[in-house]
Parts: structure tokens; sequence; C-alpha cells
């Protein structure tokens, strides 16, 4: 039961990261917080690893370290450092609502996930509705945000969400899978790095609202 206290102790601060990342104004600041979330995913890992004696949660944390802890932030960095940070590129929502927004989606991740009756969440419903939240947090930031930049960190943090999920409810799966899904997910970041780059380099902007049309 301890094992468990410490996982859903863990999971709570993954709300706080992704807070520290939304609110971020400089794209190696929020990088660096993102550095940090992964690292707690990481004791998330490792906690449900010793607590469950799953030999795969084992590695899916060292795989997530390489991936998440190194990699993604190295190529948030490196690529999208260099770009400006326009300080008019504001969130709909200012760091005090993205608060209580967060904890309005905590809220009702808590009475979505009070349902579940499984038990391999017995113990981790706090967890599980963090991992709910995050995946929420990570959209909302996606969707309030007018900069491509913040943009890609909202994804990072669903991913980080839908990754601790299937810690969760699926932490006998093979070590392949996580290995699947934590390639995909550098990958998706490097892509739209590139991307990134591309549209500032092209329209001198990194504001989602002047992207109105695709042109071949």
């Amino acid at each position: 039961m301890d094992g468990m206290l410490i996982v859903n102790n863990l999971a709570g601060l993954l709300i706080v990261t992704s807070l520290l990342v939304i609110c971020a104004g400089r794209v190696a600041t929020a990088a660096r917080f993102y550095m940090l979330q992964s690292l707690v995913l990481v004791a998330v890992f490792l906690a449900l690893a010793i607590t469950q004696g799953s030999h795969e949660l084992t590695l899916w944390a060292a795989s997530a370290f390489v991936t998440k802890v190194v990699l993604a932030p190295l190529i948030l960095i490196k690529l999208l450092g260099p770009l400006p940070d326009d300080p008019e590129l504001t969130g709909l929502l200012g760091p005090a609502w993205m608060a209580v927004l967060a904890a309005l989606i905590v809220l009702v991740s808590w009475y979505a996930v009070d349902a579940v009756q499984l038990a391999v969440v017995a113990h981790l419903k706090p967890a599980l509705a963090v991992s709910l939240g995050h995946f929420l947090l990570g959209l909302a930031c996606i969707v309030t945000s007018r900069n491509i930049l913040k943009q890609i960190f909202g994804y990072c943090l669903m991913e980080n969400g839908a990754h601790l999920t299937l810690a969760l409810m699926a932490g006998k799966a093979p070590e392949v899978v996580e290995i699947g899904i934590a390639t995909d997910a550098v990958c998706a970041v490097l892509i739209m790095a590139l991307l990134a780059r591309r549209i500032h380099r092209t329209l001198q902007t990194l504001d989602v609202r002047q992207l109105t049309a695709l042109k071949g």
C-alpha cells in the first residue's frame, strides 16, 4: 500500500509540472520543465515496477529516460530554442486561469475514473485520474495557445498522460510496446519541430492564426 501511495503522490506532481511547462515564457525553460516532468514520470514507472514486481516497467523506465528525459528535450532546445520568443503570442488563458482549469480537469477526471472497477487500478485511481487529466490538460494547451511552439509542448503533455495511463493499466505489456511508443513520440517531436522552423522561415511568424490555408 505504501508503494501505491508513492505512485499516486508522484503522479500528482505531473500536473504541477504541466502547469510549469504551459506557463513558461521561453522555449528553453519549457523544455527544461518538460525534462523535469519526464523525470517524474520515470520515477512513477520505477515505483510501479517495485510495487508490482514488474520487470517490464523497469525497462519502460529506462526507455522513457533515454527518450523523454534526454532526447526529446534536447531536440526541443536545439531546434526550437533559436526561434524568437514573441511575448505577444500569449495564450487565451493566463497562468491563474490555467491553474483553475487544471483543477477542474482533475476533478472531472476523478469522477470519470471513479466508476472504473478494475483490480489492476483499485488502489491507483488518483494516479489514473491524473493520467487522464494530464492528457486533457495537454489538449487544453493546444486549444488555448496561439503559439505553434506551445502547441508542440501540448502534444508532449498529452503523450506523457497517455503513457502513464498505459503503464497503470497494462504494466505487464512487453518492453517492445514501450520502445515503440517512446520512439513514435521522439519522431513526432522531431517532425513537428522541423515543421515549426520551416513555418517560421517562410512566414516569419509562429502565430497559428496566420496558418489559414494549406498551399501545395
